[in-house]
């Protein structure tokens, strides 16, 4: 029995009878923020180490519960860095303690962008407490990622039609398609800068409750590219 012909190899570049087309699909979206990020850090002053440490639990605790009163508005709520700093005398050699400054970082990630508005006001009303953000956001699982990765497919097909046409070919086969950063270091985008930080200081007791603040999402840009490269029919030339 006679042997079976091998397979021909494909040709590992272009010929006049197969052209190949490279092409960049590129995507540019714009979405609504998904969930918002806020930082708040909780200070203390005392005389003395005790004193300085008390105030801060407590102010912390507070901050801590009225955040969690939100419910499933917080999607997470984290602590982050704490510190109680002795300061010295600024003047004379002896190495004596002025005060005691105490710092926690907390922060949380909100999606309900109304609960946002108010929570930071909220924040902001209570005793030595700084609030920064808020940072919008998409979630790193978030569908707009497919899509934009999906529109940048498709203009990239489009791409290579109208070049194949350009000179009378069509396409035939889809020879690679590949992420920019799988070739290549991917292109970097500026960071918009953070917002401004609204700052709480200690309140009269009973005094009425801050008006939540109206805040307008920041729309998110999602970024797709995509090296195709496509065979082509012999154009007309």
């Amino acid at each position: 029995m006679a042997d079976a012909t091998p397979p021909t190899p494909t040709a590992p570049y272009a010929t006049p009878e197969q052209p190949r087309v490279a092409v960049r699909g590129e995507a540019r979206i714009e979405f609504d923020p998904e969930i918002a990020r806020i930082g708040i850090t909780i200070s203390a002053r005392g005389k003395d180490r005790r004193t300085a440490l008390e105030d801060l639990t407590r102010r912390n605790a507070a901050a801590l519960d009225l955040v969690k009163s939100y419910g499933p508005a917080v999607e997470k709520l984290e602590t982050g860095a704490f510190s109680v700093t002795p300061q010295l005398t600024q003047h004379g050699r002896s190495e004596r303690i002025h005060a005691y400054h105490g710092r926690v970082h907390i922060t949380a990630v909100l999606n309900d962008f109304t609960a946002l508005g108010e929570l930071t006001t909220r924040l902001a009303d209570l005793e030595l407490t700084h609030v920064n953000g808020p940072w919008w956001s998409l979630r790193p699982d978030s569908p707009a990622h497919g899509e934009a990765r999906r529109q940048a497919v498709r203009e990239a097909v489009q791409r290579a039609r109208e070049y194949a046409e350009a000179i009378g070919g069509r396409l035939s086969a889809l020879v690679e398609l590949a992420d920019i950063g799988a070739e290549a270091p991917a292109p970097s985008y500026a960071r918009p800068a953070p917002p401004g930080a609204v700052r709480g200081f200690a309140g009269a007791a009973g005094a009425e409750a801050a008006p939540a603040l109206d805040l307008e999402p920041q729309r998110q840009t999602v970024y797709a590219q995509v090296n195709a490269r496509f065979t082509m029919t012999p154009p007309q030339l």
